[in-house]
């Protein structure tokens, strides 16, 4: 008989995810008013276990960036490369949002999940501003670093991890004796990482059988043609739109890539963060698809930050659905201002809390539509969260590969290894 622990680690957490729907379900239709199983099991167990879990990941989030940023800025032998990576980074994540939008408000269009439907909702939403391009800018350079790393302010720890990095590269001896104790500190930071990868079928089943003990799925069935359009548009989006620009951009086999994402994917779609996915995203990318640590360490925490294409998704068939519920009719300049207002807003709201919402806030406004449209779709937006996680992080490791491969970074051997990276993930 196979013992759990001799599976990989993928099914492993597959199971941890069905096990936890399923009693997830049970809790639900058998136990609906017991409040020993609500306030023990539900909001004890499950809700303890799952943060434990979130938070473990989280823990590693600053730590692992801060440290793989510096390992892999200090061993680059040409500073004005960095230069190179952030110009192709960042132009590869806007264009795949644009491109996510887009195929976001085709598919609305021509399926018009609002046309006929009576919905109304005693739910509000209160829009959050977002900041102003010019306070972004001004918010990337850090006052205090340290302040930086214990709000988890992303673009602020690339940036002093990447001075810092630069400076132990110009400083001689004692640079290199402060970079060999980076090197070594990155190894135990990822021995770490595959700790808790190791518990995550765990975390995954916590995470599960609270979230389905909980969500009522009357109003998925309201609002079945929304969810269905969305989850068309990010599928779409993961498993055509990204192999063919791989493909395109770099020649790797699309493939490949795919089957290698389905831990990340399955740890994105359980968290429900593309931050706490970090960890399991630099080791797929680094240890999976032999991504060099001086592309991958700047690149994913980066895309992890700025990259919104399933979130860009939602707001395209938010935005029609809103429209056709409201009977507002959009025009051709309408729906251009939305693609373009929601790629730039990707960057502008970088790190902002509840970042998706303040985004549609952002793009309904633009538009002339009534914010308070997104009280209705906040029902199902738990579920839609966790896919368009998987599909950020999958956009994520995809434009790391293009620009690895474009900088002569990137290890093909490891890459068409389908096992490249099974034995990290076993202690």
């Amino acid at each position: 008989m196979v013992s759990f622990k001799s599976l990989s680690l993928t099914t492993r957490i597959v199971i941890g995810m069905f096990a936890g729907i399923l009693i997830g379900a049970i809790i639900q239709f058998g136990f609906p008013d017991n409040n020993f199983v609500k306030e023990y099991i539900v909001e004890g167990l499950f809700f303890v276990g799952g943060k434990v879990f979130v938070n473990s990941l989280k823990m590693l989030v600053v730590p692992l960036v801060f440290v793989s940023l510096i390992c892999g800025t200090c061993s680059l032998s040409d500073p004005s490369k960095l230069g190179r990576l952030g110009g192709k980074s960042i132009l590869l994540y806007l264009a795949t949002t644009a491109i996510a939008i887009t195929t976001a408000i085709t598919l609305a269009l021509v399926i018009a999940p609002g046309e006929g439907q009576d919905l109304v909702s005693d739910a509000t939403f209160a829009a959050k501003e977002a900041p102003s391009l010019s306070q972004v800018l001004v918010n990337i350079m850090p006052s205090n670093p340290i302040e930086s790393m214990a709000k988890g302010n992303m673009l602020q720890i690339i940036m002093f991890a990447l001075l810092f990095g630069i400076a132990i590269s110009l400083s001689g001896e004692s640079g290199k004796r402060i970079a060999d104790f980076f090197n070594d500190l990155n190894v135990v930071v990822m021995k770490l990482v595959v700790i808790l990868m190791n518990l995550a079928p765990y975390g995954v089943f916590f995470l599960m059988a609270k979230l389905f003990s909980e969500i009522e799925l009357s109003t998925i069935g309201n609002l079945l043609k929304y969810f269905l359009v969305v989850l068309l548009a990010l599928f779409i989006h993961a498993l055509v739109t990204y192999p063919v620009i791989l493909k395109l951009l770099s020649g790797l086999n699309p493939v490949i890539f795919i089957r290698k994402m389905r831990d990340a994917a399955l740890f994105a779609f359980s968290t429900a963060s593309s931050n706490a996915t970090i960890p399991v995203t630099l080791e797929t990318a680094t240890k999976k698809m032999g991504v060099h640590n001086n592309v991958a360490s700047f690149t994913v925490p980066l895309g992890a930050t700025i990259n919104m294409d399933g979130t860009a998704i939602m707001q395209g068939v938010a935005t029609v659905f809103i429209a056709q519920i409201y009977g507002v009719d959009l025009n051709i300049n309408d729906y251009l201002m939305v693609i373009l207002t929601a790629t730039l807003a990707s960057v502008g709201t970088a790190g902002v809390p509840g970042v998706g919402l303040i985004m549609l806030a952002m793009v309904l406004q633009q538009v002339g539509l009534p914010v308070e449209g997104i009280a209705l779709i906040m029902g199902v937006d738990r579920l839609l969260d966790m896919t368009r996680t998987a599909v950020n992080v999958t956009g994520d490791t995809m434009v790391t590969c293009i620009v690895a491969k474009s900088e002569k970074e990137l290890d093909i051997e490891v890459y068409r290894n389908p096992w490249a990276g099974h034995k990290d993930e076993r202690l």
